[in-house]
């Protein structure tokens, strides 16, 4: 599970960052981040999911594929650079994979946002 602090919870900082973030997308998945001064002055990267019923109209699913994208975040939590909110959008075809996809896709879409160091 994700920390408190590393999560996004109100309506308004998910609008924030579909509106001002940027957005890098994969067959599975679509990553919208944004450089907020909220979690620059905290020195964080907060993480918010949206998932919606067109990947699946069961929530123990939806909750499924939640939990392994948390799990992930917090594993690549050190390699990414603080300051940004990050919102992972999943894609109707994701059902069909698995955790490690989920992780390739991930720290690919977080290398192409320049959000991973090192790249």
């Amino acid at each position: 599970m994700l920390a408190i602090q590393n999560r996004l919870t109100k309506n308004r900082e998910f609008q924030t960052v579909y509106r001002k973030g940027r957005r890098q997308s994969t067959k599975f998945l679509v990553l919208r981040a944004y450089r907020s001064s909220i979690a620059t002055q905290q020195h964080l990267v907060r993480f918010g999911f949206s998932i919606s019923q067109k990947v699946s109209k069961r929530a123990v699913i939806r909750n499924k594929i939640k939990r392994q994208l948390r799990a992930i975040c917090r594993q690549l939590l050190p390699e990414l650079q603080p300051g940004w909110d990050v919102v992972i959008v999943v894609r109707a075809d994701a059902v069909q994979c698995d955790y490690l996809q989920f992780l390739q896709q991930l720290r690919q879409l977080f290398a192409d946002a320049e959000i991973l160091n090192g790249y």
